[in-house]
């Protein structure tokens, strides 16, 4: 279930944040079971690893593009 980035920035600001809530308390499950010894797929963790790394990512980009655009218009 790992988004690609086209699909991350298809998503609208608050999908995204909404996204990485889900994600994180997916996580948090998974390296529970992980803890218990009751992991069926321990890739998993590393897909959603990456998939919310992708989403901090995109939405950090997209910050510093609207950064950018409020110092040129400022000039």
């Amino acid at each position: 279930m790992s988004l690609k980035p086209r699909d991350i920035r298809a998503m609208s600001k608050e999908e995204r944040l909404k996204k990485l809530e889900e994600l994180r308390l997916e996580l948090r499950r998974l390296r529970t079971q992980a803890a218990l010894g009751t992991l069926e797929s321990p890739g998993r963790i590393k897909a959603i690893r990456k998939t919310i790394a992708r989403i901090l990512t995109i939405n950090r980009e997209e910050e510093l593009r609207e950064l950018r655009r409020k110092g040129r218009k400022r000039k």
